[in-house]
């Protein structure tokens, strides 16, 4: 190679984030989290937001939830019924209108995602 085509990759485009931040700041998001923890995977013994598995919690001015989450692997048994165990879970939160929970596979769910919970809980710490 010469000088004039170095061999590095580009840096990453600058842009969207994969994830989409959460509503941290809304008086609900906490009431919403502790909803999500609520939810567990079947297969793991670790609640589904200290999987990693919650990308977003959206909440609006007029406290509807909208829920962007994943599942560890997209042939999961239960990937029909996780998401209205969650928009169960977080309707019944006093405050919240309504939810809506999109599920999606990109970025794909890995176990760097989880909390230090999680990984301690499942031995991997």
């Amino acid at each position: 190679m010469s000088a004039d085509h170095p061999t590095h990759a580009e840096p990453p485009m600058e842009g969207t984030p994969l994830i989409a931040p959460s509503t941290t700041d809304h008086p609900l998001h906490e009431s919403v989290v502790d909803a999500c923890r609520s939810v567990f995977d079947p297969e793991i013994p670790v609640n589904i937001f200290d999987l990693g598995l919650i990308y977003t919690i959206d909440i609006d001015a007029e406290n509807s939830v909208k829920v962007i989450m994943t599942l560890t692997a997209p042939g999961c048994p239960v990937a029909g019924e996780m998401p209205g165990w969650v928009a169960d879970a977080v309707l019944a939160q006093p405050g919240v209108k309504d939810v809506d929970v999109d599920l999606v596979f990109e970025p794909p769910w890995g176990m760097e995602m989880m909390s230090d919970e999680a990984r301690l809980e499942l031995g991997f710490m």
